[in-house]
């Protein structure tokens, strides 16, 4: 059984211009790489299939549950702050129309607004 393996990463500028420290973390990282590597091979081939099926549920089954707290911290704020709520709902309306307005506004006088950035 033949196996391609990727060559280990060329330190670009030699030993020679890097300090102590730089050097150790080079060569630790591409420790790392290549027991990570050793590693893998041992392990069945749809190991790392289902490894990454497991760990996707694990993402989505936490980003339901910060969605659903998320949705619990803005419900508990509703009802602590009712005129704050008010106040985000005349802003959302006032905001929808003014772009309503301007919309029309453009549509019925046939020119085109263009607005720049500064």
């Amino acid at each position: 059984m033949t196996e391609e393996m990727n060559p280990l990463p060329e330190d670009p500028e030699g030993d020679e211009g890097k300090n102590p420290l730089e050097q150790f973390i080079f060569h630790q990282r591409r420790g790392l790489e290549e027991f990570g590597k050793a590693m893998e091979s041992l392990l069945p081939p749809r190991f790392k299939e289902h490894t990454q099926a497991a760990g996707n549920e694990f993402a989505t089954g936490f980003r339901v549950l910060i969605d659903a707290a998320i949705d619990e911290i803005k419900k508990a704020s509703e009802m602590e702050d009712p005129d704050a709520q008010r106040e985000m709902e005349q802003e959302q309306q006032a905001s929808a129309n003014l772009a309503a307005d301007e919309e029309e506004e453009s549509s019925s006088s046939g020119k085109i607004r263009v607005e720049l950035d500064d």
